[in-house]
């Protein structure tokens, strides 16, 4: 599977633009500012309906515009796709299209399969849970597709959950409705955690041999789940239902005291090792970044081995490296290049051509005021 071609139409910086990209390696090369990022950003969206970068849609639409359109033809099964996503303003909907046919923009996620690393990446390992927890839920999509519904679902039944408990602590009226919303989105949960869990085993491995590539004799890289409530039933969504509805129940009081939900996959964390100490507040900033480059890269081979019933047939995903090998040292620049030089599509962005390992170099698109064009850049 490859993207052969992008078109934006007032997505970021660009009003109109489009690109062509073949096999192998593309690299974007053009100074800061210039709008390369903007460029994966826009494949990253197609691919998870969210930005690796900013929360919200709102910041992807260019200035006094009221919607952004990302297009892309994508090779696939021996077939050529066309896939289009509408962003719209604050209040609209955002509408997409598989071929020549509306569709509901869920049905595009999973099409275009990517892994992206990225100087936020950093956060993985120093940052706040919620940065792992987006992680997982990622990749499980990408080895799942349908799951992006029940996430949408848990979040969705989640607010409606917290509204309910903050009425019943100015009210202290009847909870049956709250009984509800407990047993639904106990349901949602169990799934995801579930999907986590099974995600999170077959991962680890493949996490553990990257980190020994890129940090050679840098110790053991090991990761595990950290659960709000009882995981020890298992990978079962049923048992983990069970299990979350009953610590729902009883936190029941502190819930409503404090008008929060305490219990779900919306608390639970991934948690990065190093030996036997946490890579979070123990690992050095060399070392971070070997953990962040590990948990792509296992991803990336995670997803090109999966043989699941929902594996993608073509394989391998798109790799995305964004800005960071001027973050990396000749070392782990080399070690990266070297896992990469057989990869069927690798898309990276640098401000100069110089900081891209001469093994992975390939074609090379300059990028500078609103336009892509053939050719290296002037740097």
């Amino acid at each position: 599977m490859r993207v052969s071609a992008l078109h934006l139409t007032d997505f970021r910086s660009y009003a109109d633009v489009q690109v062509e990209f073949g096999p192998g390696v593309t690299t974007l090369v053009g100074r800061n500012g210039e709008g390369k990022t903007n460029v994966v950003e826009a494949i990253r969206y197609l691919s998870t309906l969210s930005s690796h970068r900013v929360a919200s849609d709102a910041p992807l639409i260019r200035a006094g515009a009221s919607a952004a359109t990302v297009r892309a033809r994508v090779d696939k099964s021996g077939r050529s796709l066309a896939l289009e996503v509408t962003i719209n303003a604050a209040g609209a909907s955002n509408q997409a299209r598989l071929g020549t046919s509306p569709a509901r923009p869920r049905d595009v996620v999973g099409i275009v399969r990517t892994v992206i690393f990225s100087p936020e990446d950093l956060e993985l390992v120093k940052g706040d849970p919620g940065a792992r927890r987006r992680f997982m839920d990622e990749l499980c999509v990408g080895l799942q597709p349908t799951l992006a519904g029940d996430m949408s679902d848990y979040d969705r039944v989640l607010r409606q959950r917290v509204s309910m408990l903050k009425t019943a602590r100015s009210a202290r009226g009847d909870l049956t409705m709250l009984d509800i919303w407990d047993e639904k989105l106990a349901q949602l949960g169990g799934k995801i955690v579930a999907a986590r869990l099974r995600m999170i085993a077959a991962l680890a491995p493949w996490v553990a041999r990257a980190y020994s590539d890129v940090a050679p004799g840098g110790g053991d890289c090991g990761i595990t789940y950290s659960p709000s409530f009882d995981v020890a039933a298992g990978t079962d969504a049923g048992d983990l239902e069970r299990a979350m509805l009953t610590q729902l129940r009883d936190k029941r009081s502190q819930e409503i005291e404090r008008g929060v939900t305490l219990s779900g996959p919306h608390r639970d964390d991934l948690t990065m090792t190093l030996g036997a100490l946490p890579a979070k507040g123990y690992a050095s900033h060399g070392e971070s970044w070997s953990c962040a480059l590990a948990l792509r890269l296992g991803s990336y081979d995670l997803l090109t081995h999966d043989d699941g019933p929902d594996a993608d047939p073509d394989g391998e995903p798109v790799l995305i490296l964004d800005d960071v090998f001027a973050e990396l040292d000749v070392g782990r620049r080399t070690a990266l290049a070297a896992r990469l030089e057989q990869a069927a599509q690798v898309i990276i962005t640098a401000a100069v051509a110089e900081d891209v390992p001469v093994s992975l170099q390939g074609a090379v698109l300059r990028v500078a005021d609103g336009t892509i064009t053939q050719g290296a850049s002037d740097d």
